[in-house]
C-alpha cells in the first residue's frame, strides 16, 4: 500500500517462501464472497476462503477451471490460475 494507491499489496506466494503448491479444479466457486471449492487431483476436496482468492488477483472462476492452490501451513492462501506465475 502507498500513499498514491491505499489498495493493499497481495501478500508474496507462499511457494516462494517454502510452501507448497498443488494443482485442483474448481468445484464451487462464490462470487460475492471470493470463497470456493477445488478438488485436488486425487478427488479430496479442500476449500480456499475470499482471501485466497483475492491475493491471486483473479476476478472470477468457473466450474472445472484448473487452478493452482498456493499453501501457507495448512490453510490454501493463494488461488492462481495454473499457467500464470
Amino acid at each position: 500500500m502507498n500513499a498514491a494507491d491505499p489498495t493493499p499489496e497481495p501478500p508474496a506466494a507462499p511457494a516462494a517462501a517454502g510452501g507448497r503448491a498443488v494443482q485442483a479444479t474448481v468445484g464451487t466457486f462464490d462470487p460475492a464472497s471470493g470463497a470456493g471449492t477445488a478438488l485436488l487431483d486425487d478427488g479430496r476436496p479442500v476449500q480456499f476462503d475470499g482471501a485466497a482468492f483475492a491475493a491471486g488477483g483473479l476476478r472470477l472462476l468457473r466450474f472445472g477451471q484448473r487452478v493452482r492452490l498456493e499453501y501457507a501451513g495448512d490453510r490454501v492462501a493463494r488461488v492462481t490460475i495454473h499457467t500464470l506465475p
